[in-house]
């Protein structure tokens, strides 16, 4: 039997997972990583607390090394006490962790949904009683178990929950960076001394002592197992071999656990073997191992009394080193002799994939039925949403093909997935084996295709030209490819812009065009790349129609995954084509589908849209909502993207110390990345804050700069609009003349209201006399008719501007205090500061913005009280915004007291119908 020893010190640490308990007992959740060395008693201190809670609910769970490659495995260890309950979920989340399972079969589930999923599993788990979960060697679990663990890890909040996770993982490595952590060291050196003594059965040389105590360095583990591998001579009188070079703790107690392995007897050391390459510790499936391999049945009684072994209903090692140290020490041809025989006892219908795992590490020579056996299992696997794992079995079974074309082509198959599953390093290997065999002309261009996509995930500068080649490759093999890759080279142009000297969107979108004269075909991507094509070849006209008819055909897609993918490029077409209508309906399109599916990778790009659509609207209480819930999102996936929706908010609220400090962080970052359009955006933020503040010059040489590259979708054209009224108003009419002629041909060809609108007013600040106030207008009819509302409270201003120049007092009243009251109303602070100052010199005096509700609520508070008020449940909350049903009736428990009120049914008169402002971080 394994023994457990009582555990000795770490009262430090016994406090700190006591104050956990007393969080978590008290209603609210607690996360805990527990960090240490190989054998320095992350385990024994798991043993220890599990003790005393013993009380509350305690499921533990511990990783194992051989099934790393199995997906969700980890996963399903912890949630498997709770599926009978998977009913209680809301159906996406029961079907996405139904689906990752195996349970039923169904589209691949994002694993952010399953997420999701886990979290409200285990919410739910905790209703009658605080639930906490003890996971061990959690560097041990399947990649995406791990990031699962660590999205809900994150999302705990409101739910009697405790996660705590052992891990040997150093500090800073994804997934569980950043969360609370407990660093185990080694014992105090009194400590140390008497774990020793009291595990020794005889005398030991003082100078043994001494030497076991400095190389184990109060590693618990190593003072228990460094004396084992003596004889009694060296133990009682110290004459054994010279100390040994220093090594690291885990070597050099695995080589003690070798020494003691090698004192067995050889058929104790066969059945140590199986139990070892058997990863899920099924003492069944070894007593049939052991027969196929005519091991006899009291083999296991030496190691059983030697405490190195425990096989009950599960079977379990001492210590996981136990384990490698056991594996390590046998001869190839045994370990593939032992997994010979578990694939042999596996059974094939119930455990397909394990079965095919043990095949895979039996067979070095190439073999095509296992092979076969791998991919079959490599497509299960990304069926349930395991990318990781699907990507590992490819490479197996490209590893173990014997035909060269075969291999070569399954070698790229394998470089696809493992560059998808986000391993370029491994791709990159995959990929030089394919090079190695026989490649039809087809495999050729989709290594040349991996290739450039690698270089353009690693960096985006200059990474255009590898891509626009992969896709001439592709035309004559695979033109719905072709189209797909010469979208993913405009793209990568677009990003890069001016600061990659190959990165020209124009001569990209002509190559498509001159290399797919005559094709289209009915995808959103074929539409795409007909109308950038256009726009970059031929201009706006020719445009219109095609970009008209890509929205209309994504707005209308029925494949969520079409819809998340050509979101961002369709909606920046859209508003380069000055079509409000079209935009706003996709970036709604976008974020809707991107909560409904749980992709939240790509929730943060369809916000950021979003904000950008509400800041034109002139809903920046919404705009600010959800600029809060990005940071949110991304912590929660480890993601990354420029604030450029905060610094654009910033900027109109007139926020000028934070909108300055996030444009200059943007401007920085896009130099890091490589990424050209984020300095039009940043520059074109500040001409808007520059020129709300009327400090028209400094507006002046930001628009300049945003407007410069005319590449930079929508970006460049509102920047000439800021350019053309911040050049009339510094005095410098030349530039403002050559930003109009630009402004024409960008808002002629498109036709739109919106654009009319804009080109009339920037006429208009141009303009004398009666010509000038026909313009304004026009200006005002045609922005009215849009949804840019901001737009139109400008044109209201300019308008107001020149009347009151004019000397019309009466009409210049009129419109600036429209000007004023919907500035006001959009919460855009320096241009009703703006408005205010002309309405003070007609002698008017004007009142600052009027809140409806108290704002004393947090961003995520308003979003849940709001949703709340429009009707939807707790669950429906939860599943919108990533969080648990306890977890929203948290806070909405401190809603009702900031607000006063008592029940869901007061929050319509307390919040109104407008989105609320957050109240500032």
């Amino acid at each position: 039997m394994v023994r457990k020893l009582r555990l000795r010190g770490r009262l430090g640490e016994r406090g700190a997972l006591d104050r956990l308990t007393g969080t978590v007992t008290s209603g609210r959740s607690a996360v805990l990583v527990v960090r240490g060395e190989p054998g320095i008693g992350k385990s024994a201190l798991l043993d220890d607390y599990a003790e005393r809670i013993s009380r509350h609910r305690v499921v533990r769970v511990a990783g194992v090394e051989s099934e790393m490659e199995l997906p969700f495995a980890g996963l399903h260890q912890l949630c498997a006490p709770f599926l009978g309950h998977l009913d209680r979920l809301p159906a996406p989340q029961s079907e996405a962790l139904a689906t990752a399972f195996g349970l039923s079969s169904g589209p691949p589930p994002d694993r952010f949904l399953v997420g999701l999923a886990v979290l409200s599993l285990l919410s739910d788990a905790a209703t009658e009683d605080p639930l906490f979960c003890l996971v061990d060697d959690a560097q041990w679990f399947d990649e995406i178990s791990a990031q699962t663990l660590g999205f809900v890890a994150r999302r705990l909040l409101a739910e009697p929950v405790a996660l705590v996770l052992a891990t040997r993982e150093p500090p800073g490595r994804a997934p569980l960076a950043g969360l609370p952590e407990l660093v185990l060291k080694g014992l105090e050196d009194a400590e140390a001394r008497a774990l020793l003594d009291g595990a020794l059965r005889g005398e030991l040389d003082d100078r043994i002592r001494d030497r076991i105590l400095d190389e184990a360095r109060g590693n618990p583990l190593a003072l228990l197992e460094l004396p084992r591998g003596l004889t009694a001579t060296e133990t009682a009188e110290g004459f054994g071999p010279p100390v040994p070079a220093p090594a690291p703790t885990a070597d050099r107690i695995e080589q003690s656990f070798r020494r003691q392995v090698s004192s067995l007897p050889v058929a104790t050391r066969r059945l140590l073997l199986v139990a070892a390459a058997e990863p899920i510790g099924d003492a069944v499936l070894l007593r049939r191992a052991a027969r196929q391999l005519g091991i006899e049945p009291g083999a296991a009684a030496p190691a059983e009394e030697a405490g190195m072994i425990d096989i009950g209903a599960l079977v379990r090692f001492r210590h996981p080193l136990l384990r490698s140290a056991v594996y390590r020490s046998a001869g190839l041809l045994e370990r593939q002799e032992t997994h010979r025989a578990l694939a042999d006892v596996t059974d094939r219908a119930l455990d397909p994939d394990r079965r095919a795992w043990h095949l895979a590490w039996a067979t070095l020579a190439p073999d095509e039925a296992v092979a076969a056996e791998l991919r079959t299992s490599a497509a299960r696997a990304q069926s349930r949403g395991g990318v990781a794992a699907a990507a590992t079995l490819l490479a197996y079974a490209a590893t173990l093909t014997p035909e060269p074309r075969v291999r070569a082509a399954r070698a790229v198959a394998a470089a696809s997935a493992k560059l998808r599953a986000g391993a370029p390093d491994a791709a990159r290997k995959l990929l030089t084996m394919a090079e190695e065999g026989t490649l039809d002309e087809f495999d050729q261009a989709r290594v040349h295709l991996l290739r450039a996509q690698i270089a353009f995930a690693s960096s985006r500068v200059s990474q255009t030209a590898p891509l626009l080649s992969a896709a001439r490759d592709l035309v004559p093999l695979d033109a719905a490819l072709a189209r797909e890759t010469f979208l993913d080279a405009i793209s990568a142009a677009m990003f890069a812009g001016r600061l990659s000297a190959d990165a020209d969107v124009g001569a990209v979108a002509r190559a498509a065009r001159e290399a797919l004269p005559e094709t289209e075909g009915p995808r959103t991507a074929d539409l795409l790349l007909r109308t950038l094509a256009a726009r970059f070849g031929t201009g706006y006209r020719d445009a219109l129609p095609l970009a008209k008819r890509a929205v209309g055909r994504l707005l209308v897609e029925p494949d969520a995954g079409e819809v998340l993918r050509w979101s961002w490029l369709t909606s920046a077409v859209a508003a380069d084509m000055w079509d409000d209508e079209g935009w706003a309906a996709l970036a709604a399109r976008h974020v809707r589908t991107a909560r409904a599916t749980g992709a939240l990778s790509e929730l943060p790009l369809a916000l950021n849209s979003q904000v950008l659509v509400d800041l034109f609207a002139g809903a920046l209480d919404a705009a600010s909502l959800l600029t809060a819930e990005i940071p949110t999102v991304l912590e929660a996936v480890g993601g990354d993207l420029a604030p450029y929706g905060a610094l654009t908010l910033a900027a109109l609220k007139g926020d000028e110390p934070h909108a300055e400090q996030l444009i200059r962080s943007s401007l920085e970052d896009s130099a890091a990345r490589g990424e050209g359009i984020g300095v039009s955006i940043a520059q074109w933020a500040r001409a808007v804050l520059c020129n709300g503040a009327g400090k028209y010059e400094r507006a002046r040489q930001a628009a300049d700069q945003a407007a410069a590259h005319a590449q930079d979708l929508a970006a460049a054209n509102w920047g000439l609009c800021e350019l053309v009224e911040a050049a009339v108003r510094s005095g410098e009419r030349d530039t403002a003349v050559d930003a109009l002629d630009r402004l024409d041909e960008a808002t002629g060809g498109a036709g739109t209201e919106w654009a009319l609108g804009v080109r009339a007013r920037a006429r208009a600040l141009l303009g004398t006399g009666t010509a000038a106030e026909t313009l304004y207008r026009e200006a005002v009819e045609r922005l009215a008719r849009t949804r840019v509302r901001t737009e139109l409270a400008r044109a209201h201003l300019l308008y107001g501007e020149w009347l009151r120049r004019e000397n019309r007092r009466e009409d210049a009243r009129a419109q600036l205090r429209t000007a004023h009251a919907m500035f006001t109303g959009f919460g855009a602070g320096a241009f009703a500061q703006r408005s205010g100052r002309e309405l003070h010199a007609l002698g008017e005096r004007t009142a600052g913005r009027s809140a409806t509700a108290p704002t004393a609520l947090t961003a995520q508070e308003t979003q849940i009280a709001q949703l709340a008020r429009d009707g939807l449940t707790n669950a429906e909350i939860g599943a919108e915004l990533f969080i648990s049903p306890h977890t929203v009736e948290w806070h909405l428990r401190k809603v009702f007291a900031k607000l006063g009120i008592t029940s869901r049914r007061q929050l319509r008169s307390s919040l109104g119908d407008r989105p609320l402002a957050p109240a500032p971080a």
